[in-house]
This record gives structure tokens, C-alpha cells and sequence, in this order.
């Protein structure tokens, strides 16, 4: 009898030291490492001390029935796998020994050949439930200020924490309303420059001939309105992070400005000589694909592989399972608390809505759906009645918006139907500034609710400003 030694990976339970000879010579041959018990309870004692990966169990013991030891052998969280091998096998005693956990069931005498084969699946299968019970454990509801326990937010998880330790560019991709900004402030909150600035810094928010000194800062009188020297986000940052959302709105020229900061860490301010040196960490982040920008022409792509040294993508809110109902259920804590309302849950046709839902706005459109709720109802359950369109109801006609009701008595002439045509332009604007006018001025709501991306809408109003300006 082989030493009950430790550590090993395979135990064959085996009371005929001929058979016993034969399968541990072929197993050894094949690398695995073996430890032979000839008796039930030494089986036993073995598996108590040491943790195998696959037990191979003669059926026929004399001193403890061998369903018995398997009934043994597979209790608890890192049970091995366990191939019965017998000389009086049935059809009864196979499904027997599958019910009582056995992974397979080998009649003898069995050819070492047939042994190695269940044995490699057998590992396998260890292997693979050995993994998805360490995911189990350590599968989070929550990280930093993300909620949400889905794989794909697993993921998202565990890549932010490996790219907060390192000093490279992360470049985060994702639809509006995902939590880029979330994402990024993690990584710079998990980093060794935790303590120092984080500076965020949208690129599509800021008119483009002032990006520049948003960016790099200005010195005294460099264009109209600088009437002192001021420091801009680089400068800000220093020791610590820089997030430049919606990177792919950044103007050609300043790309490449950019680009020669994160070569060098140095700079110069709008109208200034004097060159100054920095250290900050770069994150950026995109609503776009960076690299059909590229493809485009519109982003550069020395900057692109420039930034792109970690991409880490943020999925939409449809791709995240049920997270939809953790985070409307924190919303709705929150939200309910902020507005001393009595708010505790959703009913199940509610949380039914809001799974089915698309949420083109993502997490976004989702917190002011719950802010509605809250502010204009009351109660400790929110029901359908409550629920806003677009997720519940019906969509109701924004006032400001002309409806035209047809009379079937009276049809007007060609001419008048030709009259009523509004050019596109002036119809798409007209929608988009009632739309922020009916959130209040809040862009990314309006955003949200008309189904584009905000960065569109403040360029239209950019280019609408511009064109009133010039027209006046």
C-alpha cells in the first residue's frame, strides 16, 4: 500500500494489489501524481487530510459498502469527482452510483486506455467547478459607486481594478449614460494617486476655441476676456488624474497638441513662450468607435494608439440581466429619501417594466425615470399608474408641439397641403429645444429622451448659437 502522503491529486481506492499495480503504474506514467487506499476507511482518512481532484473507487470493499464511500467522498464545497469502477456492474447499481454523485461509472476489467480518458474529464470538470464556485464567492453586488451583479459588470470589475494599479492610458468605450465618468473615477480612486486630483474634463460640452485653454490654461490678454493667468485642467491634474470625456470631440489641431503632451508631460499655455512639465495620468472615454473615427478621419491615429494602451468597454444597461432592478431599487431609496416620500419597493409588474425595457439612456435615463416617480407620486410601492412613458404609459404630446387633427369632411387643396411642409432643419430644432426647454435645460435628459447622444445636441445648439450670432 501506497503512503497516505500529501499533497495528491488523484486517490485510487483499490483492494486488489494486482489491479491496484496495473491502473497506478499506467496513471503515474501519464504524470498524474496517485495515492493508493485498499480499504474504505483508509479512503476515508485519506480524503480527510488531503484534497484530491478525482477519486477512482472500486464498488467492491470488505470492509464498507463502496456507495457509502461515495456518499462520503462527495460531501462538502470541494468534493472530488469519483469514477466507480466495478466487476458486478448492472444498469440498477450505475444509476445508483450517478445519483449518489458518482461522474462515471467503468465496468471491469477496464483498459488503462478508457481510465486516463474519464480521468482527463473528470479533471476537467473539477477544474471548471472549482472555477465557477471561486466566481460564486467572489461575485460582488457593488463596486466603488458602480451597483450591479451581473457577469458582464463582473468583468468590468475586475478590469478596473487590474488598471488602477498600473500607470498606463486607460481608454473606456460605452454608450451615454453607462458611467464612463463612474468607471473613471474608480480607477483614479483605487490608484496610488487616490489622494490627489481627479479633474474631469467633456470635451463635447466646451466650444472649441476655448478647449485649448481649457485644457492647457492661458496666460494674461492672450485672447479677449483673459485677463489673468489661469491654470487649466493638466495643471489641475498635476500628481493625480485627468478624465477626457467624449475625446473623439476634440478639434484636429489640439489632437495633436495633446498627443505631444502625452509624449512628453510638458505644455505651453494659450498665448504663452514658457514651456511647463507635469504629471498626470491620462483616462479617456468615448460614447463613439475610436477606431471608425480613425477610419473617418477625425481622430488621429498616433493619438489613438496613443490612448488605447487599455481598452476597457462599459456594457449597456439592456446587457446587464437584472442589475436594471438593483439599481432603480437604490434609486429608489435614495431619490425617496432625498424628497421625504415613503417609497420602499416596485411592484412586480413594475420591476416586469422596467426589465423589458431598452433603456436607450442607460443608467442615466433610468435615475430620472426614478426621480419622476418619486417627486410626483407618493406611496410605499410604486405601481404602473406611476411609471412615466416612455418606460409606462403612453407618450403624451409635450406641449409646444402642433398637432395637426384632420377633418375628413373638408380636404384641403394641394396647395395648402404643400404649405404646411416645414423644412427638416427647422423642425428637428424646433424638437430639440422644446425638448431641453421640458427638462429644464438639463441636455443630457433631453439627450436622453430624444434617443441621441448629448455630445449631438450640444453641437446642434453650438452650431445653432453660431449661425444666430452671425445673422445678427
Amino acid at each position: 500500500m501506497e503512503t497516505l502522503s500529501s499533497p495528491a491529486v488523484l486517490l485510487l481506492v483499490e483492494p486488489d494489489p494486482v489491479q491496484a499495480e496495473s491502473l497506478l503504474s499506467a496513471l503515474r506514467k501519464a504524470g498524474h501524481a496517485v495515492v493508493h487506499a485498499a480499504t474504505g476507511q483508509l479512503a476515508l482518512k485519506a480524503a480527510a487530510t488531503d484534497r484530491f481532484s478525482v477519486v477512482l473507487l472500486d464498488s467492491d470493499l470488505a470492509d464498507k459498502p463502496g456507495m457509502e464511500v461515495l456518499a462520503s467522498l462527495r460531501q462538502g464545497q470541494s468534493a472530488p469527482e469519483v469514477i466507480v469502477l466495478t466487476a458486478r456492474g448492472s444498469v440498477g447499481s450505475a444509476v445508483e452510483a450517478m445519483k449518489a454523485g458518482a461522474y462515471d461509472f467503468l465496468m471491469k476489467p477496464v483498459p488503462p486506455e478508457k481510465v486516463l480518458v474519464s480521468v482527463r474529464n473528470a479533471l476537467e470538470r473539477h477544474q471548471l467547478s472549482g472555477t465557477v464556485a471561486c466566481y460564486r464567492k467572489s461575485n460582488r453586488t457593488g463596486f466603488q459607486t458602480f451597483i450591479g451583479s451581473s457577469p458582464a459588470m463582473q468583468a468590468v470589475y475586475r478590469m478596473v481594478e487590474s488598471a488602477a494599479a498600473s500607470k498606463a492610458t486607460v481608454f473606456v468605450t460605452g454608450e451615454s449614460g453607462t458611467g464612463k465618468e463612474v468607471c473613471a473615477q474608480s480607477i483614479h480612486h483605487l490608484s496610488p494617486r487616490a489622494g490627489e486630483p481627479f479633474v474631469a474634463l467633456n470635451c463635447a460640452a466646451i466650444p472649441k476655441d476655448l478647449i485649448e485653454s481649457e485644457v492647457f490654461g492661458h496666460v494674461k490678454g492672450a485672447f479677449t476676456g483673459a485677463t489673468a493667468d489661469r491654470d487649466g485642467a493638466a495643471r489641475q491634474a498635476d500628481g493625480g488624474t485627468l478624465f477626457l470625456d467624449e475625446i473623439c470631440e476634440m478639434d484636429l489641431n489640439l489632437q495633436g497638441k495633446l498627443l505631444r503632451f502625452l509624449q512628453t508631460g510638458t505644455f505651453q499655455r494659450v498665448g504663452g513662450s514658457k514651456t511647463e512639465q507635469v504629471d498626470v495620468r491620462i483616462l479617456c472615454a468615448t460614447n463613439r468607435d475610436p477606431l471608425a473615427e480613425v477610419e473617418a478621419g477625425r481622430f488621429r491615429e498616433d493619438l489613438y494608439y496613443r490612448l488605447h494602451v487599455i481598452p476597457l468597454g462599459l456594457p449597456p444597461l439592456r446587457d446587464r440581466e437584472r442589475d436594471v432592478l438593483e439599481i432603480a431599487t437604490h434609486l429608489l431609496t435614495v431619490f425617496a429619501k432625498e424628497e421625504g416620500k415613503s417609497f420602499r419597493s416596485f411592484s412586480p409588474e413594475v420591476g416586469q417594466m422596467l426589465l423589458n425595457y431598452d433603456w436607450p439612456g442607460n443608467v442615466r435615463q433610468l435615475q430620472n425615470i426614478i426621480r419622476n416617480i418619486v417627486v410626483m407620486n407618493d406611496g410605499e410601492q410604486v405601481v404602473p399608474e406611476m411609471v412615466p412613458p416612455p418606460v409606462g404609459g403612453r407618450w403624451a404630446r409635450p406641449h409646444g408641439f402642433r398637432r395637426e387633427t384632420p377633418v375628413a369632411s373638408v380636404s384641403p387643396a394641394p396647395s395648402a397641403q404643400l404649405s404646411s411642409i416645414r423644412p427638416l432643419a427647422e423642425v428637428e430644432r424646433e424638437a430639440v429645444e422644446t425638448a431641453i426647454t421640458l427638462c429644464n435645460g438639463n441636455v443630457p435628459k433631453a439627450a436622453a429622451l430624444l434617443g441621441v447622444s448629448p455630445s449631438t445636441l450640444y453641437r446642434k445648439k453650438q452650431a445653432w448659437d453660431g449661425s444666430d450670432g452671425t445673422a445678427a
